[in-house]
């Protein structure tokens, strides 16, 4: 493009106006400098730079340098004659007039060229060329041919030919141009294109005057005869300012006419779109045919059209792009229910449509739990409160199953069932669910009977064995638990003390040599089971409160199996709580102890093995 706006570097400097204003139909905001060659009586070039930017008239040498370089093979050498504020021009701050100075490389070659030849490759060169044009010319023709062709392509040899009469009638040129002005040097309007009257008929009133009707939107300069003829090389919009309903713009080009003294002014209208010729108040049929601005409207009509598309293309893919971010969302939200429902490897693959087939674990530990005197509770306050203790209370249990990584598998009333080493196995699953029932009585301190406002208290019994878990049903599935393992561990709930964790003897024999305080509790009569050894867990030697509850901020890592590996003993005791060996009690922190009263009235089971709190030694357990 750059290329094409002259033949040569002062044509190409008066076009640079015509290229930004090009541009500036893509780059509406855009402010760009101005550009003006002059040609003085003595044959200087003189370049003005106009700016609404300071300081930047130095990069303009440097850029007119590579410019003469590069696209017209030419040597520039420039010198700031004049710098000052603008009084030219209304728009711009800065004018900067520049010296130009321009050798031509390519003749400086050809002189040398001749030089190095001498004469005698001078004659041959001149007698070729004679020799090729005497068919066609003679005489003094042919000696101004050859001297012409020798200079080459730097001087142009067209000669226009002019009518010596203007074989065109007045209607019919202001037909064919319909958008055109011709005023005099006090800006009087003489002349225009019928387009022009059909507009703005003011100017058809006498003495009617360009600046009256029109402002100079470009160039900036004042409205008058000498600034024009200044810039008379630039690009003159100009746009209506009398009649305020009327919208026109006007873009073309200004030709001095010497001998009339007077200025055309051959424009189209500035138009971009369809819009704007409907808000001008113009047609199709009223552009030239000649005219590209026809073109130019239909063409950016369709620009406009595809950018249009674009965008709307650019804004469904950004609706996409965010519904997708909420359906992700979603979906991590429904998942997390699904999670909560489902150990997460089976609901992936009820999603996949598998079908899941019941699995036997050798061994694990269940736990069951429920509230103390829950039926009296119950028949004494609303439902609502009901409805806040157990989900307060779940609430933590939730939370604890989480710090020991055991597996919820559904709650029934005021019954709470969890399960450890299942359904992924682990060797710890004991110690887990031991950890965990000892979490669970620390959080029932924490929830108030709705009835006297003190603790409530729960029943926890444990049991260790093999079980077989698989999902029952199709609507709401669940994943369920079915053994004698079940019925044992619910038996050692039902069987047990109010605020006393009983394990049976399984259990017992998993937990033992772990550091927990285990109580035997001796010989029951268990419903269908019969004469069964069983036994309390009253804590964890090896694990603060805090510890079990999950309240502890880098604390050791509980079980072996998630640290990866054995921890190592020191300071004269074990750091692992599931080692062999227990711990010197005589380092280990002193706790303060807990009382709970198993005494009437919490004993509300009316079973014969489960009645009289008189066959133990003691009417309160102590836990240290």
């Amino acid at each position: 493009m750059l290329r094409t706006l002259g033949g040569n570097l002062i044509e190409f400097i008066g076009n640079l106006d015509a290229l930004h204003s090009y541009l500036a139909l893509s780059y509406q905001e855009m402010n760009a400098p101005s550009f003006r060659v002059e040609m003085t009586d003595d044959g200087k070039t003189l370049l003005h730079y106009y700016s609404d930017r300071k300081g930047l008239h130095h990069i303009v040498p440097g850029i007119m340098e590579a410019v003469a370089r590069d696209l017209f093979d030419s040597k520039v050498t420039m010198m700031v004659l004049n710098q000052s504020e603008e009084d030219e021009r209304t728009g711009k701050k800065e004018h900067v007039v520049f010296l130009v100075k321009q050798t031509n490389q390519a003749s400086k070659t050809r002189d040398q060229d001749r030089s190095s030849h001498g004469g005698e490759g001078l004659f041959t060169t001149l007698r070729g060329r004679c020799a090729s044009l005497a068919g066609t010319k003679s005489g003094w023709d042919l000696i101004r041919a050859v001297v012409l062709s020798e200079k080459g392509s730097l001087h142009c040899t067209f000669s226009p030919c002019y009518p010596d009469k203007l074989w065109v009638e007045e209607k019919a040129f202001c037909n064919a141009f319909p958008f055109h002005i011709v005023f005099d040097e006090d800006l009087k309007v003489r002349q225009m294109g019928v387009n022009i009257q059909k507009i703005l008929p003011g100017l058809q009133a006498k003495d009617a005057t360009l600046d009256q009707n029109f402002t100079i939107i470009h160039p900036q300069v004042t409205f008058t005869i000498e600034s024009i003829r200044k810039f008379i090389n630039s690009q003159f919009v100009l746009k209506s300012c009398k009649d305020k309903h009327t919208k026109l713009k006007l873009r073309g080009q200004m030709l001095w006419m010497e001998s009339l003294g007077c200025m055309l002014y051959l424009c189209s209208p500035k138009l971009r779109s369809l819009q704007e010729l409907q808000d001008v108040g113009l047609h199709l049929a009223d552009l030239a045919q000649h005219d590209v601005t026809r073109d130019l409207v239909l063409l950016n009509h369709q620009r406009l059209a595809e950018m249009e598309l674009t965008n709307q293309l650019e804004r469904k893919k950004e609706e996409l792009r965010i519904l997708s971010q909420h359906l992700e969302a979603e979906k991590e939200k429904t998942e997390t229910l699904l999670y909560a429902m489902l150990p997460r490897h089976i609901a992936n693959q009820l999603k996949d449509g598998k079908s899941v087939k019941a699995g036997e674990f050798e061994v694990c530990t269940i736990l069951f739990s429920d509230v103390v005197t829950f039926t009296s509770i119950c028949a004494a306050c609303e439902p609502i409160h009901i409805v806040h203790m157990l989900n307060s209370m779940y609430s933590k249990f939730d939370r604890l199953t989480s710090v020991h990584d055991i597996y919820k598998v559904e709650t029934i009333g005021d019954a709470y069932m969890v399960v450890g080493g299942v359904p992924v196995p682990t060797d710890s699953h004991a110690h887990r669910v031991a950890n965990f029932a000892l979490g669970m009585r620390i959080a029932a301190r924490e929830v108030p009977n709705p009835v006297t406002g003190k603790p409530i208290q729960i029943r926890v019994g444990l049991h260790t064995g093999p079980v077989l878990a698989g999902v029952v049903g199709e609507k709401m599935p669940r994943y369920c638990l079915f053994g004698d393992s079940v019925n044992t561990a619910s038996r050692m709930e039902s069987h047990g003390l109010p605020d006393h964790i009983h394990l049976s003897t399984s259990t017992y024999s998993a937990l033992k040599d772990a550091g927990f305080n285990i109580q035997e509790r001796g010989q029951i009569e268990v419903k269908g089971k019969g004469q069964m050894t069983t036994y309390f867990l009253m804590g964890n030697q090896l694990v603060s409160e805090d510890g079990i509850m999950g309240r502890e901020v880098g604390g050791a890592c509980l079980y072996r199996d998630d640290c990866g590996q054995s921890e190592t003993e020191s300071d004269g005791r074990t750091e692992n709580v599931l080692g062999d060996t227990c711990p010197d009690p005589s380092q280990m922190d002193p706790m303060a102890p807990f009382a709970w009263d198993i005494t009437p009235p919490f004993e509300t089971n009316d079973n014969s093995y489960n009645t009289s709190a008189s066959l133990f030694n003691s009417r309160l357990c102590v836990l240290f």
